[in-house]
């Protein structure tokens, strides 16, 4: 008896004390962390988003942990302690499937991409294996005064009626935009950098140089046109009808003072009016999230694809435009 009682007890304090080492301390620890600059908690409707999030699986195919390396700085700036002040339990993940969403509301800022995402990814992104969430929304024959529908492509559309988002496409939307990385003090960004975005920061001079002297990098251009631009304006460049504009022929694209064209891709753009039509999606701004250099070559890319013919720019003008901003 006595002996059970000691392996029943040394395994109790055995658990007890990893339990504590292993959870408990750490959180208590983690709880004291202050929320970073800018993070704030979640409203009630961002929080029952986050519910929907969760209850859906997203987290087993989306990450949201940028971690300080050179694959993952299309997702944003490394993560910091801070930022999951109010996210808990914090909803890491553990696979990419799909991108990591850490920044998405700053990434994809349109709710108008995400509606039409969320009801069938294949309409923004074709080779998306994300499964479909139209349960989420309700057709109906007219939309309801003060809900604007889902601006579908008509491959994607019903029949008959419109299609418009329930409370919990709402919410889930509500969460995903709320889904942005405060910009970090100087001297946290710095001292979280690492050595390889020390080179990757002289490889992009060295690119700015090239750039500036009448180099334009086409694969560099295409590949940031995929990976920042074509889920909204398609790989073709006819964007989605209604929803968001076609690149291809565009004026401000093949006008030779590229002035405006710069600024968009610079600073972002919303109600848009392209050929008499509106476009409510929101553009998001480029300015913090690529370089001169990277802009020129993904513009280039743009003024000489699909027809196009704008005359090329250079980052030394990329630079200029910036300046008018500051």
């Amino acid at each position: 008896m006595n002996k059970l009682l000691l392996i029943v007890g040394g395994s109790t304090l055995v658990y007890a004390c990893l339990a504590w080492t292993m959870g408990v301390w750490p959180g208590i620890e983690l709880s004291k962390i202050p929320a970073g600059p800018g993070v704030e908690p979640l409203t009630v409707l961002q929080s029952e988003g986050r519910e929907v999030y969760v209850a859906n699986g997203c987290t087993y195919c989306h990450t949201q942990q940028v971690r300080p390396l050179d694959a993952d700085k299309v997702f944003g700036r490394p993560s910091a302690p801070g930022d999951f002040k109010y996210q808990t339990p914090e909803l890491l993940g553990s696979e990419r499937t799909g991108p990591d969403l850490t920044n998405i509301g700053a990434r994809q800022p349109s709710s108008v991409w995400q509606y039409i995402h969320l009801y069938n990814p294949r309409a923004v992104v074709p080779e998306s294996i994300m499964p479909s969430f139209n349960w989420m929304f309700d057709v109906v024959a007219q939309s309801p005064a003060g809900v604007t529908p889902v601006p579908l492509p008509k491959s994607y559309a019903p029949a008959r009626g419109v299609v418009v988002p329930t409370h919990q496409a709402e919410a889930l939307i509500a969460y995903l935009a709320s889904l942005k990385q405060p910009v970090l003090p100087a001297s946290e960004a710095s001292s979280g950098a690492s050595p390889t975005s020390a080179a990757a920061s002289g490889s992009a001079a060295a690119s700015a140089n090239a750039a500036a002297a009448g180099g334009y990098d086409a694969a560099k251009g295409a590949a940031l046109y995929t990976a920042n631009c074509s889920a909204c304006h398609q790989a073709s460049g006819e964007g989605l009808p209604g929803a968001f504009p076609s690149l291809k022929g565009d004026g401000a694209v093949n006008k030779d003072d590229a002035d405006k064209h710069i600024d968009v891709v610079l600073n972002g753009l919303h109600d848009a009016r392209v050929s008499g039509v509106v476009y409510s999606s929101v553009m998001p701004p480029f300015a913090a999230t690529l370089s001169d250099a990277e802009i020129a070559d993904l513009i280039d890319y743009e003024r000489s694809s699909w027809g196009n013919h704008g005359k090329p720019i250079t980052a030394a003008q990329v630079a200029a435009e910036r300046a008018k901003a500051k």
